[in-house]
């Protein structure tokens, strides 16, 4: 079931690979001559008892599987691809406790509570805030001259806005920022983290979360905890689910917003006419296509529940299927010219939030505000920012990461 458009041992979800590119070439290739396709791997290496998964390329592909859970389900090997292939079956059994690895019923039960803090007028009463917090975190950055714009600049709104969110003090959101990157970043061996240490994170962030609900059950404020958790026998999240549910928002809410804007921030300093475009005009399509451009996600992944066909290819029930969203969102089926950063680009049916069906991104109206938000502020505040050297990004088999981007604010 090899494919022969690609090099022997070739793996879409190699991390060295991912520290080096994105493997559009690749995904061309297989896009025409074998859209779903069988990708071999060295029995359990991807922390799994088989030898593989089918690679899903194209955009329509990509949307059947993920509208399509009774027959692709997130809980069977949850919706991670790949983890380090010494993980005990155990450890991935207690992510399934988190609502990114659930299928429907429970998943739907989680979701419309979890909801609740994500409408379009929740959203919209942050804006101010997040307007503010924008303001001041670019400022706070040209008085530096010099510096790296991912810690300077795009970590900071989201976790900012998470913690505007749900209630988190400001003053605690340097630990969430901490044990979320330790909790992505173990594949990646410059940063001195091991998969024991990114599960010790895991279980600081959860505890912290679900003492902070236990004592908004206790004394209810008027936040999206109090909403979540203070009336457990009114269809409200218990204080395990609430802290499972900001372990979600950490790598979610804060990972793939934060290398959006990262991403973003370095296509607009290499492709000059679009930064001027937006200094300019500020396009309402400028969001999307930055988060096309990102997709932070690379891929999550499915397990067949029965047999099954998709593609033209005969999936047998157990298998898994990964599911490409760097790919869709470059399929030129769908996108004109897609390997151009056109922040005009209209329609733009990206993939960066999800293929759709029950676990399209709950967050995806924060995001594109903050997205909005910060690049409005730099371009108010910095628009003459440089590159200083090339984006330094991380080591991981499903985020695509920007670790380090040194820049001038001048």
């Amino acid at each position: 079931m090899s494919c022969p458009a690609l090099p022997e041992g070739f793996d879409f979800t190699d991390p060295d690979l991912h520290q080096h590119r994105v493997p559009l070439p690749e995904f061309a290739q297989l896009r025409q001559t074998a859209p779903v396709s069988w990708i071999p791997q060295r029995h359990g290496i991807a922390g799994f008892d088989d030898d593989g998964y089918w690679a899903v390329t194209r955009h329509t592909d990509v949307k059947e599987v993920s509208t399509r859970p009774e027959i692709f389900s997130s809980h069977r090997n949850t919706a991670i691809i790949r983890f380090n292939e010494h993980i005990q079956r155990e450890q991935i059994e207690v992510q399934k406790l988190i609502m990114l690895n659930m299928d429907p019923p429970e998943h739907t039960r989680v979701r419309q509570i979890v909801q609740r803090g994500f409408t379009p007028r929740a959203i919209r009463s942050l804006e101010d805030a997040l307007h503010d917090r924008a303001t001041r975190i670019v400022a706070s950055a040209k008085e530096n001259g010099t510096g790296d714009f991912v810690t300077d600049i795009a970590c900071e709104l989201p976790l900012q806005a998470i913690a505007e969110l749900i209630g988190i003090p400001q003053l605690d959101r340097s630990k969430i920022f901490d044990w979320s990157n330790k909790m992505v970043a173990y594949d990646d061996p410059e940063l001195a983290i091991t998969e024991e240490i990114g599960a010790e994170s895991a279980m600081e962030l959860i505890s912290y979360a679900m003492n902070l609900a236990t004592d908004r059950k206790q004394c209810p404020a008027k936040d999206i905890v109090s909403a979540l958790v203070a009336a457990e026998d009114q269809g409200n999240l218990g204080s395990d689910e609430f802290g499972f549910f900001v372990l979600l928002l950490a790598v979610a809410g804060n990972e793939t917003t934060r290398n959006a804007i990262s991403h973003g921030m370095h296509a607009f300093l290499t492709h000059p006419d679009q930064w001027e475009l937006f200094k300019r005009e500020r396009p309402a399509t400028a969001p999307d296509e930055i988060v096309r451009w990102a997709t932070p996600v690379m891929s999550f992944q499915r397990t067949a529940t029965q047999d099954t066909t998709l593609g033209g290819q005969s999936i047998g029930a157990g298998q898994r299927v990964g599911v490409f969203y760097s790919s869709a969102n470059n399929d030129p089926e769908v996108f004109d010219r897609p390997e151009v950063f056109d922040i005009s680009r209209d329609p733009n049916p990206h993939l960066g939030f999800g293929g759709g069906g029950p676990h399209f991104c709950l967050g995806k109206s924060l995001a594109e505000l903050e997205i909005r938000l910060i690049f409005n502020a730099i371009a108010d505040t910095l628009p003459g920012i440089r590159l200083t050297g090339a984006p330094r990004r991380l080591r991981s088999a499903w985020l695509n990461g920007i670790k380090e981007l040194r820049v001038s604010y001048a």
